[in-house]
């Protein structure tokens, strides 16, 4: 399907959402609004004086799917570039005229965002007729994989009856009643069938391939780091979690890359490696099959470009309506065989009819020709008795007798071959009827064969939903595993905030300890001041007795003693602030030592 279906399909909706009178047709207004809708949420730039004229009001009166359609092509979808507009708002925004007034949910509806993407679903598969249906076989199709995704199991028996009820197709508002509806929604609770659409909707609409969490390996420190994979068609992407909000890279897959299984080396298990033109990136998985997975998805990619096909779902799509053609082929081979055949048995039975016509009338003759003797005997016996008397008459009338006998056998030799023909069409009616018997047993032996592998099918799907259930049981418990890592990482948190609290304790301990050295420090110096202050005071009294020599020894033995004892004083508290500067929680006994200097 081309980027023009598929945004006319989502046009068709709006478009018609805007007829509220049925009548096919929708004023101007509403189409300018609709318009300058379409213009913004495509990105497409346009002259509002230009849109303004083009659907100025005038007695033209509502515009028809078919007048709009020239406008639609000719301004908006001529012009709209792939890849530079969102196309999710695109569909939201049809999606959102058109549920106002269409979307009436019986009991307890879907959720919005879920009826959207069911909404964007149905015309992913829908056919490209209008107005838009689908069919019973891809109604099918989608049920299954939507019930697939939320891990249940609906019998066939069930699923046939409620798509036999369809028809030739049905809408997408039947098709979201019939989601909603107690016997899909049986067991299944909304939070799970959301999931279960989501998953859907990423993998049919957003073409996502595969994702998961796997390791990758740095291509410059080289060290393994967990990351979330996103794959796609045309991209390998990995994020930093499963939000997809920081995204950390990206893998172009083209029909040159390739995917080769590694041996396990360096203590990591189940690698394997994506080789592009120009880098090969290694990745580890948790065990061989979630490898397996990943190799035969990433081959699955490369496959899809060699092809040159665009998107997975779009070519499963084509097979399945390639099968379909094949099948209504077949069906309608099969009925012109039956009407043929019919046919043949219609002749049959006329040309047995004409046998039976010619043999009634062979019959007849026969019996006239029994008459007509028995009769010509007794006229005999009567001509013998007046034989004498009429004998030239007599003999006039053996001769007409013989001629009229001769008459009779020739017509009697015609009835032979006429009878005898018939017989050889009667024989080549029964060889036709041999061959038509051989060709239905031909045709219950190419049943049995169909059958055969239907069942051979309905084993491998078995398997497959094994082999899901015990993926469903892996994932789980990673899941528990998780939890515990997270919790056990959060202890470890907590340790680590009670020794960044102590640590922080001791640094004020430290501090304050800092401060109380600081402030020793400051009384020692001011001390040390004082005391050099009081010996320029002394010395200066010092110097002007000097009457006599025993005075001046008594003064400078006063004096020498005084200078002792403050050289003691100086070098006791060079000492104590040496100590103090070595360690600091001697501050207490400095202040003491001070004081007591």
């Amino acid at each position: 399907m081309s980027l023009r279906t598929e945004l006319l399909k989502s046009v068709w909706y709006a478009f018609t959402s805007l007829d509220t009178e049925k009548s096919g047709k929708v004023s101007k207004s509403q189409l300018k609004v609709l318009s300058h809708n379409l213009y913004t949420v495509l990105c497409i730039p346009h002259d509002p004086v230009a849109l303004e004229d083009h659907f100025r009001d005038d007695d033209d009166g509502p515009v028809s799917s078919q007048g709009y359609m020239p406008y639609l092509n000719q301004y908006i979808l001529d012009k709209v570039i792939e890849g530079t507009f969102v196309k999710e708002s695109f569909h939201e925004l049809c999606w959102t005229l058109t549920a106002k007034k269409n979307y009436r949910p019986a009991g307890t509806p879907l959720a919005n965002t879920d009826a959207f993407r069911l909404w964007c679903l149905f015309n992913y598969l829908s056919e490209d007729t209008y107005p838009l249906i689908m069919v019973p076989d891809e109604v099918q199709y989608l049920l299954q994989k939507l019930l697939a995704t939320a891990r249940m199991e609906t019998g066939e028996v069930e699923l046939g009856d409620v798509l036999s009820q369809m028809g030739q197709g049905i809408s997408v508002w039947q098709f979201l009643e019939l989601v909603n509806s107690p016997a899909i929604m049986r067991g299944i609770n909304g939070e799970t069938m959301s999931m279960a659409i989501q998953d859907l909707y990423e993998e049919i609409i957003q073409d996502v391939l595969k994702q998961g969490y796997l390791l990758k390996k740095a291509n410059l420190r080289r060290t393994w780091t967990e990351r979330w994979f996103v794959l796609k068609p045309s991209t390998l992407c990995y994020y930093v979690s499963e939000e997809c909000k920081e995204k950390k890279g990206s893998i172009t897959i083209d029909k040159d890359c390739g995917v080769e299984v590694l041996p396990d080396r360096d203590g990591r298990r189940c690698i394997f490696c994506v080789k592009t033109a120009t880098k090969t990136h290694e990745i580890s998985a948790s065990d061989t099959k979630h490898r397996q997975e990943w190799v035969s998805a990433i081959q699955t990619a490369i496959r899809l470009h060699q092809s040159g096909s665009r998107s997975l779902h779009r070519e499963l799509q084509s097979k399945r309506r390639e099968q379909r053609e094949q099948r209504e082929q077949r069906r309608l081979a099969r009925e012109q065989e039956m009407q043929r055949l019919t046919e043949l048995q219609s002749e049959r039975e006329r040309q047995q009819q004409e046998l039976d016509q010619l043999r009634e009338a062979q019959r007849k003759a026969e019996n006239a020709m029994k008459q007509e003797q028995q009769r010509h005997k007794e006229q005999q016996e009567e001509m013998q008795r007046q034989l004498t008397e009429q004998l030239r008459e007599a003999e006039e009338a053996r001769a007409s007798m013989q001629a009229e006998m001769q008459m009779k056998e020739t017509e009697a030799v015609r009835q032979r071959q006429r009878i005898v023909e018939l017989e050889k069409l009667q024989e080549h009616l029964q060889e036709a009827l041999t061959q038509e018997i051989k060709a239905r047993r031909d045709e219950e032996e190419y049943r049995h064969a169909q059958a055969k592998l239907l069942i051979q099918e309905e084993e491998k799907l078995r398997v497959l939903l094994k082999m899901r259930e015990e993926q469903t049981q892996y994932v789980e418990r990673a899941q528990r595993e998780k939890q515990e890592l997270q919790q056990e990482m959060e202890q470890k948190n907590k340790e680590l905030q009670e020794a960044q609290q102590q640590l922080e304790d001791v640094r004020e301990n430290r501090e304050r300890a800092d401060r109380d050295v600081q402030v020793a420090q400051k009384k020692l110096y001011q001390a040390s001041t004082n005391v050099r202050h009081w010996n320029v005071q002394m010395n200066r009294l010092m110097h002007p007795i000097s009457p006599g020599e025993k005075r001046i020894a008594s003064a400078g033995g006063f004096q020498g003693i005084w200078g002792v004892s403050l050289t003691r004083r100086d070098s006791s508290l060079k000492r104590l602030q040496a100590l103090d500067d070595k360690d600091p929680k001697q501050s207490k006994e400095s202040n003491n030592l001070e004081s007591t200097i």
